[in-house]
């Protein structure tokens, strides 16, 4: 078990919603367990957004986010700055890897790694597992290839063997991550650092004690927890709770009608309303009486370990329509 120095700590956790697009309803879901959990252990909340993903991020999505959660009553104790101005800090760590020769420059491309890694008996848990063809290269090859005007991605090398840790929602987890995950990218020699070495780099340094976040992120944690371990950096708690999908079991997306949060104001649905249909998924209410997050919260601290009554299951929207205006 990966040891989490996090426990026993003032509780501090984050909000770190992604400008790509709008925010739904099943981001506010799980915004509201962060915020519920937090608040009801006396905790701070950071509200970080996370700006990296530079070719999808929608120049009016940051402040729409934030209004989403406000709308929804939640609120945060401090804003971090934003990720595509933290940069540098990004660039310190990689070379602190790089030093430590836990990246190596990876010069293939998108499509060379799907054809070396379509062997029919692999299961792909989170992704192509990338077969390792650049893995015998050192950190100081990047000077001859960019010397040669190639680009390339630094990949970090995971380790050997099982690795463990305990989710606080779902329990011990265990994995081959080198095996069925691969080793992953965490920046390039052109364009931002990427999500897992971003992310890492800001929990620690924003002293994120608990991440409480989508369980379609579970895998992340592999790969964040090796980041730590390479750093001899301290880790936080993790909880990971259920998506809400649609009836085909998939995440919510366009093909399931308009879940966002803005449509449902335009439709002059009130944000009690949200808040009471999240209560019932949660399992925190026996029906969706419209309440206010303030009052939801109440009633979480009235039940001791609330959080153990959510589903262990995805939530099925069954239509947008299942909220309605009153």
């Amino acid at each position: 078990m990966i040891p989490s120095a996090a426990r026993g700590k003032s509780l501090r956790g984050r909000l770190a919603p992604s400008p790509t697009g709008a925010q739904h309803l099943g981001n506010a879901r799980t915004f509201l367990v962060c915020w519920l959990y937090t608040r009801c252990h006396g905790g701070e909340l950071l509200l970080r957004i996370e700006d990296l993903d530079t070719p999808r991020t929608k120049s009016w999505a940051n402040q729409q986010a934030i209004e989403d959660l406000k709308w929804l009553g939640i609120d945060w104790d401090a804003t971090a700055a934003l990720q595509s101005s933290r940069a540098s800090d990004y660039h310190e760590v990689l070379e602190v890897l790089k030093q430590k020769q836990q990246v190596y420059p990876c010069t293939c491309s998108r499509a060379q790694v799907d054809a070396c890694s379509s062997a029919p008996h692999e299961s792909y848990l989170d992704g192509v597992i990338y077969s390792g063809h650049c893995a015998d290269r050192s950190a100081q090859d990047s000077e001859r290839l960019s010397a040669q005007g190639l680009r390339y991605a630094w990949r970090f090398r995971m380790p050997d063997g099982l690795m463990t840790w305990h989710d606080d929602f779902h329990g011990p987890q265990v994995l081959d991550a080198k095996k069925l995950l691969g080793d992953f990218i965490i920046a390039r020699n052109y364009g931002p650092a990427a999500y897992q070495l971003a992310v890492t780099v800001d929990d620690h340094a924003q002293e994120i004690t608990h991440v409480l976040r989508g369980d379609d992120l579970v895998y992340s944690t592999y790969r964040q927890l090796a980041i730590y371990k390479a750093l001899d950096w301290q880790s936080p708690c993790w909880m990971h709770v259920p998506l809400v999908v649609g009836q085909d079991g998939k995440r919510l997306a366009k093909r399931h009608g308009d879940t966002r949060l803005a449509e449902f104001r335009t439709q002059g649905i009130q944000p009690e309303q949200i808040v009471g249909w999240i209560a019932k998924s949660l399992r925190l209410t026996q029906d969706d009486t419209p309440m206010s997050a303030s009052d939801l919260l109440l009633i979480a601290k009235e039940s001791p370990l609330w959080w153990q009554k959510i589903p262990k299951e995805p939530w099925v929207l069954d239509s947008p329509g299942a909220i309605n205006p009153t």
